[in-house]
């Protein structure tokens, strides 16, 4: 059943939230998905075998939360994460991240540690509105972001992504690659060579600046940026397993 939470800035949020034993699991979608990814189901559907807690959510502007998408920006989807955590979740929780979601967990890793035991990301992109969408603008794109307020670029999974000038300047203040980041707790990255949206050179660039005493990066050759087939599934399921059992 989905819920709806009113988060402390204002923003309506769809969630589904299962009770069980801590530390619970919050998953966190990625950009223009959404808590019904196969992903999400999935997890959820394991944890709820296992009696774990579990959490999923749909971010402002996506899903079925209140918002524009347009109109957000990764502080936005923080606070989201942030507040969801604080009111729908006891104690220190398992966050899992996908793509846009690995970079809001890592967020929260840096701003709440209290509030994480540990960490699973798939495909993470963290800071790239900066070393993905601006690097790759040209001149002509970064004039017509800064005159017209975005672009449109072409997408693997359906319409156009309408990128704002909002999103690439207000992602610089999250950006989480340029200065120490402590991981205190397990951590385990799993990424596929096969993707074309999150190059798997970045999750070798993210494995060598955290820190931490317990950090593993598991690459799968052939896995697009989905990561969603029933082995891929089993493999985040195993990590977040593997994660739990370190605690």
């Amino acid at each position: 059943m989905t819920d709806f939470l009113t988060t402390p800035e204002g923003r309506r949020l769809a969630y589904t939230r299962t009770a069980g034993r801590g530390p619970g699991i919050v998953f966190l979608h990625g950009l223009k998905s959404d808590m019904e990814g196969t992903k999400a189901v999935a997890l959820e559907a394991w944890a709820r075998a296992e009696g774990r807690a579990f959490l999923r959510f749909d971010c402002s502007g996506h899903g079925k939360s209140g918002g524009v998408f347009e109109e957000g920006a990764i502080g936005d989807w923080f606070e989201d994460a942030r507040a969801a955590i604080a009111a729908l979740t006891e104690g220190p929780q398992v966050v899992v991240g996908s793509s846009m979601g690995g970079w809001l967990a890592l967020l929260i890793a840096r701003e709440c540690p209290e509030r994480v035991a540990g960490l699973v990301t798939i495909a993470a992109a963290p800071d790239f509105t900066e070393d993905g969408y601006w690097a790759s603008f040209d001149a002509a794109a970064r004039k017509i972001l800064e005159t017209q307020g975005y672009v449109d670029i072409p997408s693997d999974y359906g319409a156009p992504y309408r990128i704002t000038r909002r999103l690439i300047e207000e992602g610089r203040n999250r950006l989480v690659l340029r200065a120490p980041l402590a991981l205190p707790f397990p951590v385990r990255l799993l990424q596929g060579t096969a993707d074309t949206a999150v190059p798997y050179d970045w999750a070798l660039r993210l494995l060598d600046h955290v820190e931490g005493d317990d950090i593993r990066l598991t690459l799968v050759k052939g896995a697009d940026h989905r990561f969603s087939e029933p082995a891929e599934l089993a493999l985040i399921e195993a990590a977040v397993a593997e994660v739990l059992a370190a605690l």
